[in-house]
């Protein structure tokens, strides 16, 4: 079923606290649906704020990169089922998959992380793989990849699977600390299905004004190519 350009755009949430992230929210209005929450804000209170956004209507992607023993991965996935999340990262370690995959509940969708959109060919290999960026590519639910991969991980995985992409920057807009970006037009055409951004918005003097010019992007990806 297609998704609606609107719902594409995930706002992540990567403020300091939670009046700084409902004051966003209440900024954005309806031109959001979708929030990311990562560990800035989840370790101030932002688990709580997943759940009332969750309740609201809205949906919710918690960032937390899970990775433990199976267990505690599976008892870790249950809580956040419970908070009505939709998404949530674990990182892409099999028995980590395997573990989040069993224990998912309701609609929460398990992604995930391979590498960081922060790194590049050269930190993995100063990291030890073997391999590059590209070849790290594995999955479960979906995918966390950055928009650089995403055409050939599609051509991997197929339709069904979920790609999210971090690392998104529209055209003039700073890099900051990601390596691997696109704008969002490029990451819808090469296959992405959620775009995930935070600065470009966050930092915006009309972060709705912002978001809505994102859509319109993500709506009319060739008008900006």
């Amino acid at each position: 079923m297609p998704i609606e350009p609107r719902q594409r755009l995930i706002v992540a949430l990567d403020v300091a606290s939670v009046e700084a992230a409902e004051d966003l929210v209440a900024r954005l209005g309806d031109a959001v649906f979708f929030y990311k929450i990562g560990y800035q804000l989840a370790f101030a209170g932002g688990l709580s704020l997943a759940q009332k956004l969750a309740g609201s209507g809205k949906r919710v992607f918690l960032d937390l990169k899970l990775h433990d023993i199976g267990n505690t991965v599976a008892q870790g996935v249950k809580s956040v089922a419970r908070l009505g999340a939709s998404f949530l990262t674990v990182h892409a370690y099999p028995q980590t998959m395997r573990a989040a995959v069993q224990a998912r509940e309701g609609h929460l969708r398990i992604l995930a992380v391979t590498v960081l959109t922060s790194y590049d060919d050269a930190d993995l290999t100063a990291a030890g793989y073997g391999t590059t960026v590209q070849a790290r590519v594995l999955g479960v639910d979906g995918l966390v990849c950055s928009p650089a991969e995403a055409a050939a991980v599609r051509g991997i995985v197929g339709a069904e699977m979920i790609l999210v992409t971090p690392g998104i920057r529209p055209a003039g807009a700073a890099t900051g600390d990601q390596k691997r970006i696109a704008t969002p037009a490029a990451a819808i055409v090469a296959g992405a299905d959620y775009l995930v951004v935070g600065r470009p918005i966050i930092a915006a003097t009309d972060p709705k004004a912002a978001a809505e010019a994102i859509i319109e992007e993500i709506a009319h990806p060739a008008r900006a190519m």
